[in-house]
């Protein structure tokens, strides 16, 4: 009995304020990958980024986490009832749609948020099991956990060379004396951030759900505020926190809410 009692007390802690079910309503996000404005095409060499190279995108697959809803009255509801977070890759169409389990309670919410990648609390080794979330490890050695984001293609180089390249974003690291090496590592750098959606106000009714587009501007990782040259970081930005700092600088306003029904 007293087990039982325990196993009460500790599940009703965990929940946010309590929601009625019949003054709820959800919430499915779906997500769109555009490039300059127009929709991702994979394998083509047809995009050029603000440093002059031209470009191309053959893979694309992240992490959001931690996604809050704001009201006006300064509280807010944390997606966690069933997952906290959600794996997106462009070539898995049934990862585009996320159908959120929990309840939202009735009313006007003034702005949305999430974690591209995850806390470094939550941001542990094995904690997936099975693909494609497995896929995305980040080496042990390296810090651990999982990549936030891989973005993989290619980029023509000013000789005309067309070179791959790996734009992954994860645990960074600190080397002693720049020698890059695992010997070398002195520290680690948490690159995951918050990202703030504007113009992201919306209504939840009882007994509907509200569809809520996330659009990704993926040339905006190569754009604002640094123009990003391939050239000179080379193709992997992996065991390189200056440029994964410069990614992470640039994620601040990659995403945007698109239609919401």
């Amino acid at each position: 009995m007293l087990f039982g009692m325990l196993l009460l007390v500790d599940v009703s802690c965990n929940n946010d304020e309590p929601v009625d079910n019949n003054t709820s309503g959800h919430i499915s996000f779906t997500f769109t990958h555009l490039v300059d404005g127009m929709p991702l095409q994979k394998d083509v060499m047809k995009y050029v980024n603000a440093a002059g190279n031209p470009y191309e995108i053959n893979q694309l697959m992240y992490f959001i986490s931690d996604v809050t809803l704001f009201k006006s009255d300064g509280s807010k509801k944390l997606i966690s009832d069933w997952t906290d977070n959600h794996y997106v890759d462009i070539d898995l169409p049934a990862t585009l749609t996320w159908d959120v389990y929990d309840d939202i309670a009735s009313g006007a919410y003034d702005s949305i948020s999430f974690i591209l990648g995850f806390t470094a609390q939550k941001n542990k080794s094995f904690m997936f099991v099975n693909p494609p979330e497995v896929n995305m490890m980040w080496p042990d050695v390296l810090g651990g956990g999982y990549h936030y984001m891989m973005i993989n293609g290619s980029w023509k180089n000013d000789a005309n060379i067309i070179n791959s390249y790996a734009f992954h974003l994860g645990i960074g690291q600190l080397y002693k004396s720049n020698v890059i090496s695992v010997d070398s590592i002195y520290a680690f750098v948490q690159n995951y951030f918050t990202v703030s959606l504007p113009g992201s106000a919306f209504k939840i009714e009882s007994g509907k759900t509200r569809k809520i587009e996330l659009i990704m501007n993926v040339d905006s990782w190569f754009k604002t505020p640094h123009a990003f040259d391939f050239n000179y970081w080379g193709g992997a930005i992996m065991q390189n926190q200056a440029a994964m700092q410069m990614a992470k600088e640039n994620g601040a306003d990659v995403f945007k809410v698109g239609s919401i029904e």
